[in-house]
């Protein structure tokens, strides 16, 4: 059978190909959307886990410190009987177990924001006169 018009030309495109890539476009498109909102969802729930948990707690008992992951059972209680001393700096709060100051405990003050570390160390000096 001859070609009808032999000055025009044919095309034959990749149209068997783009179908598979067309579904992998679709695919990474919504992977996009979907990472991102998986992943602001979880960082806006740390967030909120930060603001409404406690790190350390100055109780009667003593100083109650939380962890970030396991709270509960990783809760450590250090009684006002077993501090000898206390020091606050602005980046660290150190409790004191011994006179010698050769037994304690290091607190990151990081997770606290700076006008909160001042209210600590303000606290922690009016339990420990010698903080």
């Amino acid at each position: 059978m001859p070609v009808a018009e032999p000055q025009k030309e044919l095309r034959f495109t990749r149209a068997g190909q783009a179908l598979p890539f067309m579904i992998l476009a679709a695919v990474a498109f919504m992977a996009a959307l979907v990472l991102p909102l998986v992943l602001a969802v979880v960082l806006v729930r740390v967030a909120w886990r930060c603001a409404r948990h406690a790190y350390i707690l100055l109780s009667p008992i003593g100083v109650e410190i939380f962890p970030f992951f396991r709270p509960a059972a990783g809760m450590q209680v250090i009684p006002w009987a077993q501090i000898v001393a206390a020091e606050v700096d602005d980046s660290r709060l150190t409790l004191h177990f011994t006179e010698e100051k050769t037994a304690g405990i290091h607190l990151s003050l990081a997770p606290l924001s700076k006008d909160r570390r001042e209210l600590l160390a303000r606290a922690i000096r009016g339990r420990l006169p010698e903080a």
